[in-house]
């Protein structure tokens, strides 16, 4: 038996930082949007428990998929063994959310694979802020950390992305905040783009129209037609990609 599951990028269409919490973390006011780019995270029962990725390199042996099985493992009270592989389809350190996504995704498979009774979202809100909202997808606004969801109703919206092919740490880039703040649609941009100058120089180069996701590395512009969005794509000479909105899953 191999259950994949898709662990699907989200945009913010806004984000506002509210200011610093006693416990670091920083409160949030944000609306997530889940794409269709996305990861595909396979597992299957196997002897011990393996992982393996390609696509985008990235730890294999401290990665969110592995924290996400030892918490349902911990949770259950049990061992899973299984063989997990991920294609990893969505840049690291972009600010789509594709670390917490494939956590999310690790989660829903081995509860399925393993018919386990968990608390889910309380597992996932421990695994990081954005986990939760994989769980559900859709559109949400997003309070808190960003684990505070409310449902909000999606409609067909189609997106262009770019990435600069390099990653922003997310810890840096709130850590800038704290010094230099922010305006506009997405109040990190001015972080970030403190934390590595190159953002600042590929924001210009993409022109007018064009707005951060998350932390950053990436930025997105919304369009009307698949199309706007091909065309959007069309000459820039780093990563990209034309995707759509994607309603709850669950």
């Amino acid at each position: 038996m191999i259950l994949a599951v898709p662990a699907r990028a989200k945009l913010n269409l806004d984000l506002r930082v509210i200011g610093r919490r006693a416990d670091g973390f920083h409160d949030l006011y944000t609306t997530f949007q889940a794409i269709d780019l996305h990861d595909l995270v396979e597992i299957r029962p196997h002897a011990i428990t393996q992982f393996d990725s390609e696509g985008f390199e990235i730890d294999e042996k401290d990665n969110s998929v592995l924290q996400a099985h030892e918490a349902v493992e911990q949770a259950s009270g049990r061992k899973l063994s299984v063989n997990i592989h991920l294609h990893k389809r969505i840049p690291p350190g972009s600010g789509m959310g594709g670390a917490s996504s494939d956590a999310a995704a690790t989660l829903k498979a081995l509860s399925t694979m393993f018919s386990l009774k968990l608390d889910l979202p309380t597992i996932a809100e421990h695994l990081g802020s954005d986990v939760p909202f994989f769980l559900v997808g859709g559109r949400a606004r997003a309070e808190g950390r960003g684990e505070k969801l409310f449902g909000l109703e999606s409609t067909k919206q189609w997106f262009a992305v770019a990435w600069p092919g390099f990653g922003l740490s997310t810890a840096d880039v709130y850590k800038r905040w704290d010094d230099v703040k922010g305006e506009g649609a997405n109040e990190l941009r001015r972080a970030a783009e403190h934390v590595d100058r190159n953002l600042e120089k590929f924001a210009k180069e993409l022109g007018p129209g064009w707005q951060m996701t998350g932390s950053g590395s990436a930025f997105f512009k919304a369009t009307a037609t698949e199309q706007g969005a091909v065309d959007a794509t069309s000459n820039l000479g780093c990563w990209t990609a034309v995707t759509a909105s994607v309603p709850r899953w669950a």
